[in-house]
């Protein structure tokens, strides 16, 4: 199914995982691309620099590993770079990164200089583009408990080496792989899978630099048979300089792969409503 700017890749009916990739892409359409004051050669820096590069090729190479016994995970993938909008952002007052102009819409880029101009129409963007992707993943999440009464979102992401300056998380760690949980949706088993996963590929921190993992709004904090937890892969630990795939990615995708793997058969289950 494909929407203008996302896409959900058709998973099994009994599969209680969705892969989730946000931050993947660098296309953004044309009238968007218009608002934005970079030049291109200033905007393709940026995007080196914001995009999640190669999470999309980590998702389905990890899929491929999959033994066939395991129900297919769907897939939920943003199809337009997170300067058109970044749909794991809170919407409202609740977002952190509205202090440095990186919410759900950005205003600001990497360095902290001007991405729009002020008065730009952020309504519309949020109407064409964050609402209805917000909508479609609760909608998916609403199915996925109906059929089998549980779900896993695994929220792939990636980052640089060194800290942007317009961040508000300087002085964290910054491991191989950053691994972000939530109080309320990320339970201690699925926590362990990952830890055990990642951490035989390298050094791996909890909710450093990046904390949490996407949850839909509608059922953020209110529903625990969804389960959500995120991976942070520092970019060098796959990608070399010129962001193409170097050995530690088949590292990466073989772990993510056992990852999806103990979850569908560790899972516990929970009956349906």
């Amino acid at each position: 199914m494909s929407y203008e700017n996302f896409s959900i890749i058709e998973g099994s009916p009994d599969s209680t995982i969705i892969v989730h990739l946000p931050h993947s892409s660098r296309y953004m359409p044309a009238d968007v691309r218009q608002e934005i004051l970079l030049d291109d050669d200033q905007l393709n820096d940026e995007l080196d620099q914001v995009t999640d590069t190669q999470t999309e090729e980590l998702a389905w190479a990890a899929l491929a590993k999959l033994p066939e016994r395991i129900p297919k995970p769907w897939l939920f993938i943003n199809r337009f770079s997170r300067f058109v909008i970044d749909p794991e952002r809170f919407p409202d007052e609740r977002e952190p990164m509205n202090k440095v102009g990186m919410g759900a819409v950005y205003t600001q880029t990497t360095s902290g200089a001007m991405l729009r101009e002020p008065n730009f129409d952020r309504k519309s963007l949020m109407e064409r583009f964050f609402d209805p992707y917000a909508q479609a993943f609760s909608t998916l999440v609403d199915e996925i408990l109906h059929a089998n009464g549980r779900l896993t979102i695994a929220d792939l992401h990636s980052y640089r080496a060194e800290q942007h300056v317009n961040a508000v998380n300087h002085g964290q760690a910054r491991p191989a792989t950053c691994i972000g949980t939530d109080s309320f949706h990320t339970p201690s088993w699925l926590r362990d899978i990952f830890f055990e996963e990642f951490g035989a590929i390298g050094d791996t921190v909890e909710n450093q630099p990046y904390s949490g993992s996407y949850v839909p709004i509608a059922h953020y904090s209110v529903d625990s048979r969804v389960r959500s937890i995120m991976m942070e892969a520092r970019a060098d630990t796959f990608l070399d300089s010129q962001l193409r795939a170097h050995e530690g990615f088949d590292l990466r995708s073989q772990a993510l792969s056992r990852a999806i793997l103990a979850i569908s058969d560790k899972d516990p289950q929970v009956s349906r409503p």
